[in-house]
């Protein structure tokens, strides 16, 4: 039996509407992911989209919306140290996690209260 499934393309994350400007900051400047041209056919519905890696990160406008407490991504940084210390002078609250072995973690929050996961980069360096 063979996968059918090849790779993850992207993860959509919901907000609420009016949330591109804070979208453009904290995913845009703070992480530092690149925005990428939402296609023409579904500009109109708001949100913003965002490189990470291989895969995309899209904001989505959702009219009821509330966060996601307990369902989310998990980022993994080039330095976590430097990150957790970049959204704490962005007053971002960080919570540090401890429970898996050899994984250092920490949870934040987008500025719409959608958690999110942090994660230290543990590929080796390359020589």
């Amino acid at each position: 039996m063979s996968l059918h499934v090849a790779r993850l393309d992207h993860i959509q994350i919901a907000a609420p509407e009016g949330c591109e400007p804070a979208a453009r900051e904290f995913y845009g400047a703070l992480l530092g992911l690149p925005e990428i041209e939402k296609p023409a056919p579904l500009r109109s519905r708001g949100g913003c989209w965002f490189q990470c890696g291989a895969q995309q990160l899209h904001i989505g406008v959702e009219r009821d919306f509330g966060p996601a407490k307990k369902a989310h991504p998990a980022f993994v940084a080039k330095d976590l140290d430097e990150l957790r210390h970049a959204l704490l002078a962005a007053g971002v609250k960080v919570t540090d996690d401890h429970t898996l072995p050899n994984t250092r973690r920490f949870f934040a929050e987008d500025p719409w209260g959608n958690r999110l996961e942090f994660l230290a980069d543990s590929t080796p360096a390359s020589s």
